[in-house]
């Protein structure tokens, strides 16, 4: 196989294993509240850039169970986007704790502001309050996957032989 088609296909698995993990995981992955355990793959464009794209449509395709309807779909995913370009920069720098803040910020600021328009009806900026209630609650979610999951698994991985062996063909 050569590496292109390695990286897409690799791309399209991680994509599907986060859809997937998002929703069986429904209760807990969706609303104001949420802890989305398949967060935690986001710290794969550290090592493999390629997975930034199946991450954002594996998200996409998560979202489209969500109540947040359309804007989760357009603006969750993009956050997913940003997150992971920035992990993947990250990764460049060997920066792991930076690395895994990043789908705190990102997720935070923009499906913060997204749920307080969707779900409370108001302006972000004009109800700041609010809104900083809504990112508040989504970063929560998100720093506790990734600093208790993610952070473990961006140090433990490279020491395993069979990652190390996959990343290089990558």
């Amino acid at each position: 196989m050569n590496k292109t088609t390695r990286n897409i296909v690799t791309a399209a698995i991680v994509g599907a294993l986060y859809a997937v993990l998002t929703m069986v995981l429904a209760p807990i992955s969706y609303g104001p509240v949420q802890c989305r355990i398949s967060e935690v793959l986001c710290i794969l464009p550290f090592f493999m850039p390629c997975t930034t794209w199946g991450l954002f449509f594996g998200c996409a395709i998560a979202n489209i169970a969500s109540a947040a309807g359309l804007p989760d779909i357009i603006f969750g995913s993009l956050a997913t986007l940003i997150a992971c370009l920035c992990i993947a920069r990250c990764g460049k720098h060997n920066k792991k704790v930076l690395a895994c803040l990043m789908p705190v910020v990102w997720n935070g600021l923009i499906v913060g502001a997204m749920l307080t328009v969707v779900i409370a009806g108001l302006d972000p900026i004009k109800n700041f309050g609010a809104f900083a209630v809504f990112a508040g609650e989504v970063a929560l979610g998100e720093a506790a996957v990734m600093f208790i999951a993610g952070l473990p698994l961006i140090s433990w991985l490279p020491k395993q032989k069979f990652f190390t062996d996959y990343v290089s063909r990558t």
